[in-house]
């Protein structure tokens, strides 16, 4: 979402970043396609992952739209490809059926799964024979399900989290704001420290600019101490920013 020109592809790129995240929905795979082309950075070693939105999820549509994503994205292989939402056109055996069809095919790297609850990600494991490498979720310090977490944890994929700066908001949280203070550093960089420093959890902050996209890549050496990640879990879990 929020990226219009091949140009920030090329930047994120360049700065070091290897995982490209959009979606059918995000209407910008072409301009992710387009910077990854123009960019130097070896195609091998960079996750391209996109998501099949609600509305295409029966059998003929997952593979109709996954073949126009491939083709917007100028690749012959996705690496990671969601079901963006369980809602809609979703049914576990014919959808994740059909994400097995391409895992098997080789046409995808693995399958991930988005907006999940515990008792669906059950359901999907019931029937994919793929295994699932991620799922994606909305994750913040004003956002987060330690279920979710839980059976990232017991079933050892990644939870990986969406908005990880709460829309912005992480800079009018005092907690938030007060450990970044201590360490001299921002508020956005405390909360994705915060999330790395959970295990099986990556974080996918979404920015534009070169400053923005290089801080949020520093964020990966903050450490901070298990005092103050404790802080941040008792924050009020009160800013659900995409509710179904």
């Amino acid at each position: 979402m929020g990226i219009e020109t091949p140009s920030t592809i090329e930047t994120a790129l360049e700065v070091g970043y290897r995982h490209l995240d959009t979606a059918q929905i995000y209407d910008n795979e072409e301009v992710v396609g387009d910077g990854l082309a123009a960019s130097n950075v070896d195609r091998a070693e960079v996750i391209v992952a996109t998501k099949v939105w609600a509305d295409s999820l029966d059998p003929a549509a997952v593979s109709a739209t996954t073949t126009e994503s491939l083709d917007r994205l100028g690749l012959d292989r996705i690496d990671l490809l969601y079901v963006h939402r369980p809602i809609n056109t979703y049914t576990p055996e014919t959808t994740l059926s059909a994400f097995d069809d391409l895992y098997d095919a080789g046409t995808i790297g693995a399958v991930g799964l988005s907006n999940f609850t515990v008792d669906q990600l059950r359901e999907a494991r019931q029937q994919l024979a793929a295994p699932i490498a991620a799922h994606q979720v909305e994750c913040h310090p004003l956002f987060w399900s330690p279920e979710l977490l839980a059976d990232a944890r017991k079933h050892d994929y990644h939870l990986v989290a969406y908005s990880p700066l709460a829309g912005g908001h992480v800079r009018e949280i005092d907690t938030v704001v007060d450990i970044a203070e201590d360490h001299e550093t921002t508020p956005e960089a405390v909360s994705i420290a915060w999330l790395l420093a959970k295990r099986n959890v990556v974080a996918i902050p979404k920015s534009s600019s070169r400053r923005h996209l290089e801080a949020n890549l520093d964020a990966q050496q903050l450490q901070l101490t298990d005092v103050e990640c404790r802080q941040i879990d008792e924050i009020g879990r009160t800013l659900e920013l995409y509710p179904e």
